[in-house]
């Protein structure tokens, strides 16, 4: 198991500083973010460490110069939108991002690609999977001719109440998981597999390891806290910042050895990445940089260097 991170909390760093900073800190691999440039629409998205609208031949050239010099390897990349946004120019955009960054990996050498299924929060299940059947077979094709899978993020995609009701991407239970996989039935097709998402909507986030061990491509490795006070005062049925916080590893509820011993057992090799969206540890460059270390030494009790 390579342990890395998620670049998008280095923001302000270049893709070489990114890289620099993993190979000073110990870590394998990074998950490397390859938004369209321009304005974000939420925290941690919109960064563009890797521009795959400008990748030509002497980009690629230098990118791989830069791992070999560091001795780092890109676990995948990501780019997280909402495909199935009920505006149809923006949906179509996405859908042709996220093929961009498909198109990408093949040409890095880069097996995997990181995104969300997407969802229109205002429509039911059914719903959405009928759009997600259009919409998704033809992104699969091309990751399939490309030979690089794709790794659906488990996250909700409901925090607050721009999100409001149903969230924005679909792919949030192991329910679900198995209709998105019967659906559309590829080898290309699986996750990028998040604990702190099954926890905080009262899931059982070891047991699908079992069932899913061979659609794991990608592991997020990302605490979270449940606030049982505010619970008790808002229900479930509350927007889901009200009740529970992301946190980092170690700093909430998840069973860490539990989990990483699941992932041991289905012999999963591929990278796991620190993903920091703790408030606590943003108040200074110098407190995301602590905030991946504390990370990474807690991690090492389970995962070797």
């Amino acid at each position: 198991m390579k342990l890395g991170f998620v670049s998008a909390i280095l923001a302000d760093r270049s893709f070489e500083q990114v890289v620099s900073f993993a190979a000073e800190n110990g870590f394998a691999s990074v998950e490397i973010m390859c938004w369209p440039k321009g304005k974000a629409e939420r925290r941690y998205a919109g960064v563009t460490h890797i521009d795959v609208d400008d990748l030509n031949d002497k980009a690629v050239k230098q990118i791989q110069a830069v791992l070999l010099k560091h001795k780092v390897v890109i676990s995948g990349l990501g780019y997280y939108p909402n495909p199935l946004d009920p505006d149809e120019e923006k949906r179509k955009f996405y859908a042709e991002h996220i093929k961009k960054v498909i198109s990408a990996c093949k040409r890095l050498g880069v097996s995997v690609m990181n995104t969300f299924i997407g969802r229109d929060p205002l429509k039911n299940d059914n719903d959405n999977f009928s759009m997600f059947k259009r919409i998704w077979p033809d992104i699969v094709s091309h990751a399939e001719s490309n030979k690089v899978k794709i790794g659906i993020e488990n996250c909700p995609m409901f925090f607050s109440n721009d999100e409001w009701p149903g969230g924005k991407n679909l792919a949030r239970t192991p329910a679900i998981w198995r209709r998105m996989f019967s659906e559309i039935k590829s080898d290309s097709f699986g996750l990028n597999y998040d604990p702190s998402h099954l926890l905080w909507q009262q899931i059982d986030y070891v047991r699908p390891v079992y069932e899913f061990k061979d659609k794991i491509f990608h592991v997020h490795l990302k605490d979270a806290k449940i606030y049982c006070d505010k619970l008790n005062e808002v229900g479930i049925l509350a927007v889901p910042l009200e009740f529970h916080a992301p946190k980092l590893p170690g700093l909430g509820d998840i069973n860490w050895g539990r989990f990483i011993s699941a992932l041991t057992d289905i012999r999963y090799a591929g990278s796991a990445c620190i993903e920091v969206e703790d408030r606590a540890f943003e108040d200074s460059p110098e407190s995301v940089r602590r905030s991946l270390i504390q990370s990474r030494d807690f991690l090492r009790q389970f995962v070797a260097p």
